[in-house]
């Protein structure tokens, strides 16, 4: 082969020995296919991320929303709105609404059960 035949080939379709002694390139089948499924293929990642993105998106939220309702603040209106929390008491819950799940189950104890709730955690300790 000489330095010419090499310049020439590109790599895109097969060569074909011709009678004349000559060779002479064929278009490859998956050349333009290729480039095609290569697009739709990008074009499926990018539209992958972006639902990723999207539903890392609405899990932020959904968590921030989660964490607002059981706030350290919103515990500490709801202790203050119980009648017969003695000092201690009220600051064994401070410590106690540092934990999330602590704070959760506060809240969502209706308010005679918190006071109940608030007792017995802090005989445990």
């Amino acid at each position: 082969m000489s330095g010419d035949d090499d310049e020439n080939s590109s790599g895109s379709g097969d060569e074909v020995n011709v009678n004349d002694g000559h060779k002479k390139r064929t278009p490859s089948a998956s050349g333009p296919t290729r480039k095609r499924s290569r697009k739709a293929c990008g074009d499926a990642i990018v539209e992958a991320m972006l639902e990723i993105a999207a539903a890392s998106k609405m899990r932020a939220a959904a968590l921030t929303k989660n964490e607002d309702r059981f706030s350290i603040s919103k515990c500490i209106r709801a202790l203050d709105d119980l009648q017969g929390v003695d000092q201690r008491t009220y600051f064994l819950a401070l410590d106690l609404f540092e934990n999330p799940t602590s704070r959760e189950i506060f809240i969502s104890l209706k308010n005679e059960k918190r006071f109940k709730w608030l007792q017995g955690k802090c005989r445990a300790q």
